[in-house]
Formats: structure tokens, C-alpha cells, sequence
């Protein structure tokens, strides 16, 4: 498709793609950057892994809420799919398999990160949103079908996050369990809207597990 988020840059950081064994595909959130995410997430960072974070026009995926209407977020939404979709594409078809890729997202780009895996589902090397959700006014688990064949799913969120409901953490939690992932979900007592050390060592646990 085209959209705004299509020709738009991707921050590549580690070995070149077609030489690591693991591709991070990381979902930046709004109002901020590809390099932002690459630069908060360096604790990841491992020999062997290639880290790649497509970057929103205007530094935001899609205008509203992700709990307003589907059709209020269009076409950012759909673009910002995409988008994650092709960084996705860009390791699979450097020759790393799906099974050692990990989509993570943070915040607007949680809810882009579990949207993308939930509704193209297949082993991955694992799914993270840290504080983000499934995205729409409702989410109805029979609404996604497929098989995530075991892949490591994690989900951290405050219990007071001003943008992220905890209900919403639930309900993301409960498709990826229909949908056969293997599930993590830690909700934090007065974090508010950030990513903890204790997400991060859990993480980069999963990581160590795919090289």
C-alpha cells in the first residue's frame, strides 16, 4: 500500500541483516523516533542481532486514541502496519527466519506491534508491548484467527497508566493465549507510562533464548 508512512526511513543498528542471526523490529511511540527506540532499547543489544525501527512521518503513527474507532486512526493505522510489516519482511527475506524475529513496541508503537503480530499470525521469535494493546474501540477475541505456534509473548503495563487501560492489557493478553502464543503479562503498581528494569532483563532473556 501506499501511505504516509511508506518511503519513510529505517534505523538500522548491529550487524548488516543478512549477516545476524535475530532481527529486533522495533515500533517507536508517538511524538517520538526510530533512533529514540533504538537508543532506549540498547540494553538488547547482543552480537548477532540486527535492530530495525521504521520511522513514523511526522514521528506519529495515527492521529487519535488507540481505543477510538478503527476508522478514526485510517489510513495511519494501515500505513503504520505496513510499515512494521515490510521491517518484518526486510529480515525474513535477508534469510532470518520469523521464528528469530521479535516485534516490540512501546506505547503507540505496542499497539502497532500487537495488532501487526495478532492479525498476521505464525511463530515469531517473540511479541513485546510495553504499555500498548490491541487496538480499536472493542477488541473481540473471535475476531483474530490463526496460530502463533508457541511464540513468546510479553505484555507490561502500569495499573495506572493515563493512556493504556489495564482492561485492554487483559484483553491483548487473552488473544494471544486463544491465538497459542505463550503468554507474560506484568502489570506494575504506580509505574505510569515508561518501561521498567524488570521489562527489560525479562526481554533480554527472550532474546539470549533465540541466538
Amino acid at each position: 500500500m501506499t501511505g504516509p508512512h511508506q518511503d519513510q526511513p529505517v534505523v538500522t543498528v548491529g550487524p548488516p541483516v543478512d549477516e545476524a542471526d535475530v532481527a529486533l523490529v522495533l515500533v517507536h511511540g508517538r511524538g517520538a523516533t526510530a533512533q529514540s527506540i533504538v537508543t532506549s532499547m540498547q540494553r538488547l543489544g547482543r552480537d548477532g542481532v540486527a535492530m530495525l525501527a521504521p520511522q513514523a512521518a511526522r514521528n506519529t503513527w495515527y492521529p487519535h486514541s488507540f481505543l477510538e474507532p478503527v476508522e478514526r486512526n485510517e489510513p495511519g493505522r494501515s500505513s503504520g502496519l505496513q510499515a512494521v510489516g515490510d521491517a518484518v519482511a526486510t529480515a525474513t527475506d535477508a534469510g532470518i527466519p520469523a521464528e528469530k524475529v521479535v516485534v516490540l513496541g512501546f506505547s503507540q508503537g505496542a499497539c502497532l506491534a500487537s495488532e501487526f503480530v495478532a492479525r498476521n499470525p505464525r511463530r515469531y521469535g517473540g511479541v513485546v508491548a510495553f504499555s500498548g494493546g490491541l487496538i480499536g474501540e472493542t477488541v473481540d477475541p473471535d475476531d483474530y484467527e490463526g496460530d502463533l505456534d508457541g511464540t513468546p509473548a510479553f505484555l507490561g503495563c502500569s495499573d495506572v497508566d493515563p493512556h493504556i487501560p489495564v482492561e485492554r492489557v487483559d484483553v491483548t493478553a487473552e488473544v494471544f493465549e486463544r491465538l497459542g502464543a505463550e503468554v507474560e503479562k506484568r502489570i506494575y503498581e504506580g509505574m505510569g507510562h515508561g518501561v521498567n528494569e524488570d521489562e527489560l532483563t525479562y526481554v533480554a532473556g527472550m532474546v539470549d533464548r533465540l541466538l
